[in-house]
């Protein structure tokens, strides 16, 4: 990794306030399905393990964008002309200066201004397809009654700007988009701060599995989804006889116990309760969706349904690929979603053992309110955009705050590294993911989606737009006391 000083002409922020506090939840994965939590440990950065989370439009054609051909084409949202939210009751109050001279900080985050006319790629970029998805988390900020605990600064800000982007005229084409977001923000590169500044962020992909399903149960179709049982509790504030920060168990007796693991929900703990949404062909389908944390189910028929997480049993989450690494079934070189699949086919036995490795089972909830070209529902609350929706670390950041990546990713069909600079916008989470320049692309639905996530897992630029308010030139900025010795 490379790394260089930080030049007296930068405007580097260290932060001196630590992360959030964990939550006592650490889910199975939610709705980013980061191919970390599949494959291997995240990267360079503790695990901090994040609360559950809820579950995004399909987008009209566009064209590639031009720094990057062998991307699939971006797809734009719905032209359609969003209502403006009622802004919740309540004044809105002016950031305090942080007492570095820069108004707003991120937690543990290296931080340097930057300009739009440096950014690679920006000028070639469709930024008229990430306004729209801008507008859609928009409606969340601007009816949320109260701050966000991560970044309430850029939610206060940005709940000054979303009014502005809603009242814009639709369609809004490329120059009219990027000239919004040029006005209103500026953008300031982001890094993890530890021991060292690292230059780099990380950057991994998900995607919605398209799973061949019924809704009875067959000889052919025999792995169930579920939903959430009756007698599943919250393990939050309890006094239970084990490690409940996982966040769940059940009541036997008067006893808080640990619920049911995979094991034993697969051996049929919980037949004949109807818990059962549709039946996939086999448990590694299952895994791969609660992995995902949705999917969209398609029947012989040609039917579909949605469903999306609902909860998990509590039990902590081990990822397979880890286990397979450790057992001389794979290196690390070999892995890849395609590779486990491949793999679990192969060898259905000690797949089965592999997989109960991992005791953490998610549970789902119908989701009937999309329509088939919409995505998942992220953690904002707002259907994710293909290509467009980036998840974050919901304890830095806030969402809806636009960020510009440049990366090299394995995007083509050569697998190769292609260019990769567009502007995204933060609308989901995951809880694999930790630390301000980490991040979860959304790439779509079925098949390749999926093929094309599994691949990346790559180090990128993130470049954060800061609302104007509170970029670093708003700052005053107290100039160093000269040095003893030296001419004032």
């Amino acid at each position: 990794m490379r790394h260089r000083p930080l030049s007296a002409m930068a405007t580097p922020v260290l932060a001196a306030a630590a992360l959030a506090a964990a939550m006592c939840l650490p889910l199975a994965p939610a709705r980013a399905g980061s191919t970390d939590l599949l494959l291997l440990l995240p990267p360079a950065a503790p695990v901090v393990p994040v609360s559950p989370v809820p579950e995004a439009p399909a987008p009209e054609a566009a064209p590639p964008v031009a720094e990057a051909p062998a991307v699939p084409p971006a797809q734009g949202p719905a032209q359609d002309t969003p209502a403006t939210p009622p802004v919740a009751e309540g004044a809105l109050e002016t950031p305090a200066p942080h007492a570095s001279g820069f108004p707003f900080v991120f937690p543990e985050t290296w931080s340097e201004a930057a300009r739009f006319d440096t950014l690679p790629g920006w000028a070639e970029d469709r930024q008229d397809l990430t306004l729209a998805a801008f507008r859609r988390s928009c409606r969340p900020v601007l009816a949320a009654r109260s701050p966000p605990r991560s970044a309430p600064d850029v939610w206060r800000a940005l709940r000054d700007i979303c009014p502005r982007a809603l009242a814009l005229p639709v369609p809004v084409d490329v120059a009219a988009a990027r000239t919004f977001f040029e006005t209103e923000f500026r953008p300031v590169r982001i890094a993890r701060f530890g021991d060292r500044i690292e230059e780099d962020g990380f950057l991994t992909g998900y995607y919605e599995p398209e799973v061949l399903a019924s809704r009875e149960k067959t000889e052919a179709f025999s792995a169930p989804f579920l939903t959430k049982p009756d007698d599943l509790s919250s393990a939050r504030g309890r006094a239970a006889g084990f490690d409940a920060r996982s966040g769940a168990g059940r009541w036997v007796g008067g006893r808080f116990l640990p619920y049911f693991d995979r094991s034993e929900i697969e051996q049929g703990a919980l037949d004949g309760r109807g818990l059962e949404i549709a039946w996939a062909r086999d448990q590694t389908d299952v895994m791969f969706t609660q992995i995902q944390g949705s999917a969209r189910l398609r029947f012989p028929d040609g039917g579909t349904l949605r469903i999306g997480y609902a909860a998990h049993n509590g039990h902590r989450y081990v990822p397979v690929g880890r286990v397979m690494i450790e057992r001389g079934l794979a290196t690390r070189e070999q892995m890849s979603m395609d590779f486990i699949r491949t793999w679990m086919a192969e060898n259905p036995e000690a797949a089965r053992d592999v997989r109960w490795q991992n005791r953490s089972y998610v549970f789902f909830h119908v989701k009937g309110d999309l329509s088939a070209e919409e995505g998942p529902v992220g953690a904002q609350g707002v259907p994710v955009t293909d290509w467009r929706t980036i998840a974050v670390d919901r304890n830095v950041h806030a969402y809806g705050t636009p960020v510009f990546i440049s990366a090299l990713l394995p995007t083509g069909p050569a697998e190769t590294g292609e260019p990769f600079r567009r502007l995204m916008v933060m609308q989901d989470t995951g809880s694999a993911i930790v630390g301000p320049a980490r991040g979860d692309l959304y790439l779509g639905t079925g098949t390749e989606a999926g093929s094309t996530a599994g691949r990346i897992r790559h180090r990128a630029d993130w470049y954060v737009l800061l609302p104007k308010a509170l970029a670093p030139e708003a700052a005053v900025v107290p100039v160093p006391e000269p040095r003893p010795g030296t001419a004032p």
